[in-house]
């Protein structure tokens, strides 16, 4: 359409009825949202390295659907920026801004693919595309006073087609008391300025090699590590050089001056209420949910535009 003959399409907007004006912005809405969703994936990587051999300087050579497509100099295979990331391959580009408009809004898997158009096993298969990079989105060190604790929950194996254990109900009780192999283990790691840290370090109670490999490197130097009186806790501290300072909770001691865990406790039962809502969770599938919690709490990504590039793996633009 000329510029003219637009002109006077647009004069006649206003005299569109209500349905008429609904439909016009159905039919807009895709390639609104297609536009938005190529401008981030150009911005994110603007010429990336080949996928296969990692040469440097690529070509341009066409378009893939709306995004900038490259040969390698090298090996000669074409390639564009979303080759070699989880988004690879995935169709019906212009619903991924309303996509992940619904994930900052925490709706179902059902839900989701209700507002979005699209079938529920596509909805579940976007949600943990969008979230394998995005869960990585994680703070180098925590510095201050930090705060670690575990919490548990009931391990659910929904969706294996073996099961090493008797099947339950959805919302079922462990066999026996206490903190035992059918629960997992969450261990949180959170300092006073938000900055957090989250492991899923497997079942049971968390040990002290479990510590290592997950706290070893990311705590700073001068850091003051407060945690409830597990002992693990202590060995951990003092093998790894760093001052330790802890509650005893079966005593009744909560806090003493900045000694508590008040932080941390409060993030988990902010996850707690938040994951209720899935009505059951499956095990293997909580490092996600964990970096999808990461990313509302405190309101950190509010655009679906920031949570494609934590899907691409791009953080910090």
């Amino acid at each position: 359409m000329n510029g003219a003959g637009f002109t006077r399409w647009l004069r006649k907007v206003p005299s569109l009825t209500q349905r008429q004006r609904a439909q016009l912005l159905n039919v807009l809405r895709p390639a609104i949202g297609f536009e938005r969703v190529c401008a981030v994936i150009a911005q994110a990587k603007p010429t990336p390295n080949c996928p296969s051999c990692q040469a440097e300087r690529p070509y341009r050579h066409g378009q893939d659907r709306g995004v900038q497509r490259y040969r390698c100099r090298a090996c000669r295979k074409t390639f564009s920026a979303l080759s070699g990331t989880p988004l690879s391959r995935l169709r019906h580009r212009a619903k991924w801004v309303d996509y992940l408009s619904t994930m900052l809004e925490t709706k179902s898997v059902r839900a989701s693919a209700k507002a979005v158009g699209v079938h529920r096993n596509t909805s579940f298969r976007w949600r943990h595309r969008f979230l394998s990079l995005a869960m990585h989105d994680r703070p180098e060190r925590l510095a201050g006073i930090a705060e670690a604790d575990e919490m548990f929950l009931l391990e659910s194996q929904k969706g294996a087609r073996k099961v090493d254990r008797p099947p339950r109900r959805r919302g079922g009780v462990a066999t026996t008391r206490g903190i035992t192999h059918e629960h997992v283990c969450i261990l949180v790691a959170r300092d006073r300025t938000g900055q957090t840290l989250d492991f899923v370090t497997g079942r049971a109670a968390v040990t002290k090699q479990q510590l290592h490999r997950h706290l070893g490197r990311r705590l700073a130097g001068d850091v003051l590590l407060v945690t409830d009186a597990h002992p693990a806790y202590r060995v951990f501290a003092r093998e790894a050089g760093i001052a330790h300072a802890f509650v005893s909770l079966r005593l009744g001691e909560r806090v003493r001056g900045a000694v508590h865990v008040q932080g941390v406790n409060g993030y988990h039962q902010r996850f707690r209420q938040w994951l209720a809502r899935f009505y059951g969770v499956a095990s293997r599938y909580l490092p996600n949910y964990l970096g999808w919690r990461w990313a509302l709490d405190g309101e950190r990504i509010t655009s679906p535009e920031r949570l494609l590039r934590a899907a691409l793996g791009v953080f910090h633009i």
